[in-house]
């Protein structure tokens, strides 16, 4: 190494470790114990020249913390106390210090070193709102299974992506950010609409956030119905009552196009129920159930008594395959209403969203496939490892169950794959990313499809390897749409922590900074920073620009009935340094 590089290295902080991780290295496996080739990692080739041409200028400043954008500076907060409640910028959260597993040393600040700091996104949950397959009806009997907000899924995902974009480093260490990382149900319907808007909002490009008709929205918002906010409509329905807005115009803003700068970060993707599943929830396969989410009828309301029965299927994994989901629809077509056939609206099969992942057009900053590959594709499989640093590996787990169900499980092959990945990094530190939690891992009872045969894992049975090994020193994952952090030690001390992070579809809509470090005494600690969107905690009903509308999409999913108040955690599970014995 010149001594250009090397001077310029350590006042960036940057040495071969960063820059394996700010470049988004080739992954180490593909789900199958196949090697990346060179082509699928050509991110890591101009991203590491940016590197190495900002070394040669003037030197740059010694790393410092960067907390503005993040929470510990401030949280949106309400500002009025009765009614639709309007949120302005509240105090920060500050950070706890968790010792559960290691005890914290004192001077461990002055030791430390930083060995990577990336982003969790998860659960965007981006919504196609005019689809026919939608379970609005719900509400009937369930005041959360519509949320009034979610046209606006598009618009605040982009405005994650500019927060993203906006920190200037680490939360703690200042170290730069080496990629981010979704862990699922990034679309919300498996629909090729979402799926699209996912890519491009990750990589960059313009969304026309709408489907059917371009000239008009087709859907429960305009339907008249007073059981759906109708923010166009001086009609007044059950939101309105309790305090919602009457916006003109709000519809047509929120179905017009949007662009997304693309994170400036490499990033990956982890799979989860809502982007492997219909309705996330049942199995591929009914070609009826295909047919009606491209035609052109919507089931816009359901009596409370119907909807509770198909609630309590869904809920119940009683029906995974969606029969008796199509035996409704059918009961119910003379209450259908017409809209627009849409082709683009059809569901996608796994094979589609690994081809999508791949194709060219939504690479961004890389890695090509986004730590999926053309060996995950040919074997069938989503799930990898990927290189971090030279300290620390990434795994991505398939958790979803192709059988049916939204709760999740993984099989044999799977489990014996991570087993030998943890193995084969003995040496080094290892990360799991997943969209289930441990507890949310207990659908066995729904055969893949595709390996009929194969027995199906749970959660604890996957906590109880990683358990097994020293090297772990976290699982990342989503699913529940809530902030939680849990401790996992055993017997012979070995232990990592599980942390779960809430969703952006449901306040208080946040993404997670992670950085580890290893204190130099014996003990690694991971510090946890959450974040919001880039969008003003203050919104102006006057202003439905593409930013007005992501500061709204935030109050209102904070004002959205029957929301619960308890996702965003306890201070436990929030703003953390969680500190655990080096293995």
């Amino acid at each position: 190494m010149s001594r250009t590089r090397s001077v310029a290295s350590s006042v960036l902080g940057i040495n071969r470790r960063t820059v394996l991780a700010a470049t988004g290295a080739a992954a180490v496996s593909a789900g199958v114990g196949y090697a990346l080739r060179p082509t699928e990692s050509q991110a890591a080739t101009t991203a590491e020249t940016r590197v190495v041409a900002q070394s040669r200028k003037a030197p740059a400043a010694p790393l410092a913390p960067y907390t503005k954008g993040t929470t510990l500076a401030a949280v949106a907060a309400p500002r009025t106390s009765t009614g639709y409640r309007r949120l302005g910028e509240g105090p920060g959260w500050k950070r706890v210090v968790r010792g559960e597993l290691a005890a914290a040393k004192s001077g461990r600040a002055a030791r430390r070193t930083a060995l990577a700091a990336f982003v969790q996104l998860t659960d965007l949950h981006l919504i196609d709102s005019q689809h026919p397959m939608r379970l609005e009806y719900l509400r009937s009997t369930d005041r959360h299974a519509w949320r009034p907000h979610e046209a606006l899924t598009v618009q605040g995902a982009v405005s994650l992506v500019e927060r993203v974009n906006a920190l200037r480093g680490a939360p703690v260490t200042g170290s730069p950010l080496h990629f981010a990382m979704t862990t699922g149900d990034n679309t919300d319907n498996n629909a090729r609409t979402e799926l699209d808007w996912f890519l491009t909002i990750m990589s960059g490009g313009r969304i026309t956030p709408g489907s059917g008709d371009p000239r008009h929205y087709e859907g429960v918002q305009n339907s008249g119905l007073t059981q759906y906010w109708q923010p166009d409509s001086t009609v007044r329905d059950a939101d309105k009552q309790a305090g919602f807005p009457h916006l003109a115009g709000f519809l047509a803003a929120a179905t017009r196009e949007v662009r997304s700068p693309g994170l400036n970060l490499p990033w990956y993707s982890t799979v989860g129920n809502h982007d492997a599943m219909p309705l996330g929830c049942y199995g591929h396969g009914d070609s009826w159930l295909a047919e009606y989410a491209v035609g052109g009828r919507k089931l816009m309301a359901l009596p409370a008594a119907d909807a509770k029965k198909l609630q309590n299927a869904i809920k119940g994994g009683k029906d995974p395959q969606g029969k008796a989901f199509r035996d409704m629809l059918k009961a119910h077509t003379r209450s259908m209403r017409a809209v627009t056939p849409d082709e683009r609206r059809a569901p996608y099969t796994p094979a589609d969203y690994l081809t999508a992942h791949l194709d060219p057009a939504h690479r961004g900053l890389g890695p090509v496939g986004h730590g999926y590959s053309s060996a995950n594709l040919a074997a069938g499989t989503q799930y990898y490892a990927f290189r971090i640093s030279d300290d620390v590996v990434g795994i991505s787990l398939d958790t979803t169950d192709p059988g049916g169900h939204y709760e999740g499980s993984i099989g044999t092959a799977q489990l014996k794959w991570l087993d030998k990945q943890l193995r084969d990094n003995k040496d080094g530190h290892v990360i799991v990313f997943s969209h289930h939690t441990s507890k949310t891992m207990s659908n066995t009872g729904h055969a893949d499809p595709a390996r009929p045969t194969e027995r199906r894992h749970n959660g604890q049975e996957v906590v109880a390897l990683l358990g097994s090994h020293r090297n772990v020193l976290a699982w990342v994952n989503g699913h529940i749409h809530r902030n939680d952090i849990t401790p996992h030690a055993a017997p012979d001390g070995r232990s990592f922590w599980e942390i779960s992070t809430a969703s952006h579809v449901d306040f208080p809509q946040l993404a997670r900074i992670i950085e580890v470090v290893d204190n130099k005494d014996g003990t690694v600690s991971l510090f946890t920073t959450l974040v919001e969107s880039a969008a003003p905690h203050r919104t102006d009903f006057a202003d439905l620009s593409q930013t007005g509308l992501a500061a709204l999409y935030r109050e209102l999913s904070f004002n959205a009935p029957g929301a619960s108040t308890t996702l965003g955690g306890d201070p436990a599970d929030r703003n953390t340094e969680l500190v655990l014995k080096k293995g």
